[in-house]
């Protein structure tokens, strides 16, 4: 099948390569000249484990290929993906401007005659189908374009997830589809029929139907990360253990043990945007969504839950102090810092008068980009810990997980660690004779 991609974001040039892996022929779209230069040259833009190689492969074999022109990208297709970004405004509502502007675009260029299907790939508020639908129509109307029966647009929300999302693409969970058309239905599932082999569902329903769930899974994957936050506060005020908990309702069928781990907040391009997306939207149809004003609540301060600790033990002044810090992405495998609990901890660290070293395995270069020289970037994890007081934990890259300790101890001033992901045993913290501070468990003191 022939396949156009506008937008190549994550999700854009993930959508496409793993289309192009199945021997479908995709063209994808961007108006970024120098990413489409950088992508056509074979330089990957995005850091996602096991991207590149079917991303050169099929760029080799011709059937991934990459334009700034629309006209010439959509030509040829029978699916047209958009894959563009709706960034949340400032009352906390997804910005449509950019699937709409691509739409009116498509309103002019579609031929009258040859059919397609728009496809809602972006996280986009329900009714934008609707709107998608309107625009398109009504910039076909203004340019005399006769295209009223030439088109049906659909929702197919992504369920991708930063770091596997190839396997979630080639392996899907499930797909979503959204469409009352019977013609989309049909060439919906001859595309997706190859990646659900193993009898994993096609769920058609309407479209609003379908923009509501992709919502509605993050936002309660939100929920079961912020109540587990709740409980590790609980856990700590009541002396118990945050580990066993999770344990104990994580066997639970009806919970699942997936979402359960706490630590310092979510973050990234989708759990934030979403949930506020959802109680802005709610809210404008007289909806106060409660449980999600709670969970923002929450996560917002969780972020810093670290630093009444951090604060706690130096006796209320890091003015002077020096902090090792692991980890500036969001979650591991990726370099996405969107949102990442990292930078609100370096922000609030800054404002105390402390300094910061930090290393994270992919993201450094963008936090370069927005903090520049405000704090030290290390060239290794064990680098990151020259002269400093302590060693602070954000993220849970696999290579932090069984540090060299005698590395750690040698780096500090102190062995002294404050763990946002609950990283390590606390026996052996103990028998090493750190002081170790997580989320939701009892604190390690050194051994004297």
């Amino acid at each position: 099948m022939k396949i156009a991609v506008v937008g190549t974001g994550y999700v854009g040039l993930v959508t496409g390569t793993c289309f192009s892996e199945t021997g479908n022929n995709v063209v994808c779209v961007d108006i970024d000249t120098s990413k489409v230069e950088r992508l056509s040259r074979g330089e990957i833009t995005i850091y996602e484990p096991g991207l590149e190689k079917i991303f050169l492969r099929n760029q080799k074999e011709g059937r991934l290929k990459f334009t700034t022109n629309l006209a010439e990208g959509i030509k040829d297709a029978q699916v047209v993906f958009l894959a563009l970004p709706t960034p949340p405004g400032e009352d906390g509502s997804a910005d449509l401007k950019y699937v709409l502007g691509v739409a009116s675009q498509l309103g002019k260029i579609l031929q009258p005659g040859d059919y397609k299907v728009i496809v809602d790939k972006s996280t986009v508020p329900v009714g934008t189908a609707d709107k998608v639908r309107g625009a398109i129509l009504h910039a076909a109307n203004e340019a005399g374009n006769a295209i009223a029966s030439s088109f049906d647009v659909v929702s197919n929300p992504e369920f991708l997830r930063e770091g596997v999302a190839v396997d979630d693409f080639m392996k899907p969970d499930r797909v979503v589809i959204g469409t009352e058309s019977e013609q989309a239905m049909r060439v919906m599932n001859e595309l997706y029929t190859p990646f659900v082999r193993q009898g994993n569902p096609i769920i058609f329903m309407d479209e609003k139907s379908a923009e509501l769930t992709k919502y509605a899974a993050n936002s309660f994957l939100a929920v079961k990360i912020s109540f587990m936050n709740e409980i590790a506060q609980l856990c700590e005020k009541l002396g118990a253990d945050v580990d066993m908990v999770r344990r104990g309702i994580g066997s639970d069928d009806r919970i699942g043990k997936r979402f359960l781990f706490p630590g310092i907040g979510y973050g990234g391009s989708c759990f934030p945007k979403d949930v506020q997306a959802l109680v802005k939207s709610s809210s404008e149809i007289n909806y106060n969504f409660q449980i999600l004003n709670a969970v923002m609540d929450v996560n917002a301060k969780q972020k810093l839950h670290l630093l009444p600790k951090i604060k706690s033990y130096f006796k209320g002044d890091l003015k002077g102090k020096h902090f090792a810090l692991w980890g500036l992405a969001f979650k591991p495998n990726t370099d996405d810092i969107r949102e990442a609990p990292a930078l609100y901890m370096i922000e609030a660290l800054l404002n105390e008068g402390a300094t910061v070293s930090a290393f994270d395995p992919e993201a450094m270069n963008n936090v370069k980009v927005l903090l520049g020289d405000r704090i030290h970037f290390a060239e290794t994890q064990y680098g990151a810990l020259k002269n400093a007081d302590a060693l602070l934990i954000a993220t849970e890259w696999n290579e932090f997980r069984t540090p060299d300790f005698d590395m750690i101890a040698a780096g500090l001033k102190n062995k002294i660690i404050f763990d946002g992901r609950n990283l390590f045993d606390l026996s052996r913290m103990e028998n090493l004779g750190f002081h170790y501070e997580s989320v939701g468990r009892k604190i390690i003191t050194q051994q004297k």
